[in-house]
């Protein structure tokens, strides 16, 4: 039986995909390099901050660490420009609180900015954890902060049902003995999902709500 959720936030809770490229392009543009598409960042974010801007970089990694510095301030006095919640999260999330099902957010984004979207977008939810990257804790797909959560919330891995949109998110349940569920509403494909090991490919989010145990 489920008995707690974990949600991965950009791409499942929150389309954030352009404030996030604004604030990387800005980035990019100051040091003096090629920007991306938007569309292109659906396959550079996932991997933490660190890993975003090495990828956005190119082959300037020796600017790596600036790009990453510039776009975390940008970020974090831009993160709520266009961003809003999937249609249905807000319904899917007051569905599983009148359940009484303990919720917790867990994400690869720096862990103030994921405290900020999170107190920003859903006041009304009672999140039993909100937790972004930390110092000292190895980023997803690793388990660690995942099985961190779990154990804060008082239940076992295999009683989690874990939501995420991306490969990293599936990865990082598996390897924690959650209960991975592929958000097909996100930033990533269906395929990827299934092939990292998805148990259920949720075509929206009130459909995660139908899923009691696996």
């Amino acid at each position: 039986m489920i008995r707690a959720v974990i949600f991965d936030l950009d791409g499942t809770l929150t389309d954030t995909l352009k404030d996030i490229a604004d604030a990387m392009n800005r980035a990019l543009r100051l040091h003096g390099l090629p920007e991306w598409p938007v569309e292109a960042y659906r396959y550079l974010v996932g991997d933490g901050a660190k890993k975003l801007a090495e990828r956005a970089v190119r082959d300037r990694q020796e600017l790596a660490l600036s790009v990453q510095r510039a776009y975390q301030a940008d970020y974090e006095a831009h993160a709520l420009v266009t961003t809003r919640p999937y249609d249905g999260v807000p319904e899917m999330l007051a569905a599983f609180q009148a359940r009484g099902i303990p919720m917790a957010v867990f994400s690869n984004k720096p862990d103030a900015d994921t405290k900020n979207v999170v107190s920003h977008f859903f006041p009304q939810i009672r999140f039993a954890q909100v937790r972004g990257q930390r110092e000292g804790v190895p980023v997803k797909p690793d388990p660690a902060g995942a099985l961190a959560v779990a154990q804060a919330l008082g239940v076992q891995p295999a009683e989690v049902l874990y939501l995420g949109d991306t490969a990293t998110d599936m990865h990082c349940a598996r390897n924690a003995g959650m209960h991975p569920v592929g958000a097909l509403w996100g930033f990533r494909t269906e395929a990827e999902l299934r092939d990292s090991g998805a148990e259920f490919i949720a075509a929206n989010p009130l459909d995660v709500t139908s899923v009691t145990e696996f």
